[in-house]
């Protein structure tokens, strides 16, 4: 194992934090799309959307009569898949420039989120969006003002300053940050997410959690505060998850998981700490080279990367499988305590209908040197991913290996 050990920091880091997104949350909320938009500056939108459930259920046609209540001009752009991509992004400019859009409204999940964002900071820009997925910071003012009607619970984007891309050219799967692409106002109507199938459902909880864990494993010491929001969220999935597998019209559990994703990735959660991020960075590489769903993704790789990093800091794993899991502190062996932490993790994964190993997934053994190489240099990498362990190209290969 080559870790690169990160100097521990013994104090909350400084921060500053402003997260401005309005939120309009409950039953019947995106028939006030319209007047959002006005509120916001909107005078001609783009509403960009996936495809087919948003057009079934009937929720464009309440999206668009209430911009028409508004007498506010739209234009659409459907066909968002899952793992968004760059060619629908170049179109999306295209047509919000030349039709002289000032507002981006997304309707669906973080996949057409992340493009909405990506549209909307690529129409006032003179160089290519892909900048922004290669390094370059969105600054607030740099995008144009987005607002979202969410469908999933999964991806937190609705609260969140950062969007993921593919670019069909290579399969590079990469992310974007900067408050400029933060929503200026998000819609959350739990009703909406109650005809998702099961196993989205689930990949939306696992990506949930995973966005936690991410800023849970940290360098950072005496950050209580957060770790326990942390972990009330992590067991609220716990909780919540079950029964909305079981009972898929459970409005309350929908509720809590669907604010509890935005909680989980507008980073409340993860200020004043280090964070990680490394999991992210290898499941990338599988869905962008799979076109598998992000979250199941995920499910097969954060056991993997824990496994893998436990004895870095087996404390921190035994506090979460202490606080999270209920497992008994074993004081004299606590390495016991971190891997029954994880193998729970990995058996309410499964319990809820998340794959676990790179079978499942479709995934090669052959592409792991390719997926490796990828994560670890890609997009100018430096050759090493994550916060919490430094991971070289090697370090990834062995916890793809630990997937098969």
């Amino acid at each position: 194992m080559l870790f690169e050990h990160a100097e521990r920091k013994e104090k909350m880091d400084n921060f500053t934090f402003y997260s401005p997104t309005y939120f309009a949350f409950g039953k019947g909320q995106e028939q006030e799309a319209g007047k959002l938009v006005k509120r916001f500056g909107g005078t001609k939108v783009l509403i960009h959307y996936g495809g087919g459930s948003v057009v079934r259920s009937g929720l464009l046609d309440r999206v668009k009569a209430s911009l028409e209540a508004e007498a506010i001009p739209y234009i659409e752009l459907g066909g968002v898949q899952p793992n968004p991509r760059s060619g629908l992004v170049y179109e999306g400019i295209q047509i919000a420039r030349r039709e002289k859009v000032d507002f981006i409204l997304a309707v669906g999940g973080g996949s057409t989120i992340d493009s909405s964002k990506a549209i909307a900071a690529g129409v006032p820009y003179d160089g290519d969006f892909w900048d922004f997925y290669c390094g370059k910071p969105v600054e607030k003012g740099m995008a144009l003002p987005i607002g979202t009607v969410l469908t999933i619970a999964a991806a937190g984007s609705e609260g969140s300053p950062d969007s993921v891309i593919t670019r069909e050219d290579g399969l590079l799967k990469r992310g974007a940050s900067g408050e400029g692409l933060r929503p200026v106002f998000s819609i959350l109507n739990p009703e909406l997410t109650q005809t998702l199938p099961a196993y989205q459902t689930a990949c939306g909880v696992t990506d949930i959690m995973a966005h936690l864990l991410e800023r849970y494993f940290t360098r950072t010491a005496n950050v209580e505060a957060t770790d326990r929001m942390i972990e009330a969220h992590l067991l609220t999935m716990i909780h919540e998850a079950p029964l909305v597998i079981a009972d898929p019209n459970n409005y309350d559990a929908r509720a809590n998981i669907m604010w509890a994703g935005m909680m989980a990735h507008n980073n409340s959660c993860g200020v004043g700490r280090s964070q990680d991020w490394a999991s992210h960075g290898i499941e990338h590489e599988l869905s962008a080279q799979y076109d598998c769903a992000h979250g199941a993704g995920l499910a097969v790789v954060f056991p993997a990367w824990m496994t893998y990093n436990y004895k870095e800091d087996v404390m921190r794993f035994a506090q979460l499988a202490t606080r999270v899991w209920g497992c008994q502190m074993n004081f004299a062996n606590p390495e016991e305590t971190a891997l029954e932490g994880i193998a729970r993790f990995k058996s309410f994964l499964k319990s809820i209908g998340m794959p676990l190993t790179f079978a499942e997934l479709g995934a090669s053994e052959s592409d792991i040197e390719l997926m490796a190489h990828r994560c670890a240099y890609g997009n100018g990498g430096s050759g090493t991913v994550g916060g919490f362990v430094s991971l070289t190209e090697e370090d990834i290969a062995s916890i793809y290996r630990l997937m098969l």
